[in-house]
């Protein structure tokens, strides 16, 4: 039995738009289809990934492609009251409903912003996040360098995300799952072909070493990879400043 032809992706040209106008439109229902499709494990990475930032009480930290803010209020805990955390994306609808989330935390502040054209200067965050979000940036090369441009010398760069696993028995159960996502995504949102881009731009993105060597690329080094979820989802963690 063959496998079915995989989904098409947007050109490199369309991504952009096309990615932007699919998360306006499943916005309503992201944090609920986030909690059911990872069985309500999405929590649990998240706080994972926010340890590897090392950030301390009192720091700034942003996080890129934010969606409804849950990694930014996560980070929110870390650098405490004295803190502060913002979170952005260019989805405005995602943005306007993470509003009552992040209106628990008085740190937080939710901003529209381009992650290949980061509104901020360099050197300005501790650290810098992106959970489930870099295979969505059109142009991946651009959004990691201006990552690692406002994140500080001796700050971390943290990417949370999807990847292929490496054992073939948990491969095989994986894509089993992958083909039950549109399913369930469109059950709920409404929208099949958001969930059914889903699986394709794991399958299209980057391994984990080459995601590696993209963010060397951008000026980090000493990266550290972490596997979660049995290789589903990657923690990348990678330093700026001088290598030593």
């Amino acid at each position: 039995m063959t496998r079915p032809a995989p989904e098409p992706l947007p050109t490199p040209e369309t991504k952009h738009e096309y990615v932007e106008a699919m998360f306006d439109a499943i916005a309503p229902r992201y944090d609920l289809l986030n909690s059911v499709l990872s069985l309500r494990l999405d929590s649990s990475w998240r706080r994972v990934a926010a340890r590897q930032t090392s950030l301390k009480a009192g720091d700034r930290a942003l996080d890129v492609c934010t969606g409804t803010g849950d990694f930014a209020c996560e980070l929110a805990r870390w650098v405490g009251p004295r803190g502060e955390v913002i979170g952005t994306d260019f989805s405005r609808e995602m943005l306007r409903w993470g509003e009552p989330k992040v209106a628990k935390f008085p740190n937080v502040t939710l901003q529209w912003a381009d992650t290949q054209a980061l509104p901020f200067p360099d050197g300005h965050f501790a650290a810098v996040t992106v959970a489930f979000g870099i295979r969505n940036v059109a142009d991946i090369r651009r959004g990691l360098s201006e990552m690692a441009r406002v994140t500080k010398p001796g700050g971390h760069v943290v990417i949370l995300e999807f990847n292929r696993p490496k054992n073939p028995l948990v491969a095989w159960g994986y894509g089993i799952y992958q083909k039950l996502m549109p399913l369930i995504g469109g059950l709920i949102s409404g929208r099949r072909s958001a969930y059914a881009y889903l699986p394709a731009s794991i399958d299209a993105f980057h391994s984990r070493e080459e995601l590696a060597n993209l963010m060397k690329t951008a000026g980090l080094h000493s990266v550290r990879v972490t596997d979660l979820n049995f290789g589903t989802v990657v923690i990348h963690r990678g330093l700026k400043g001088n290598e030593k």
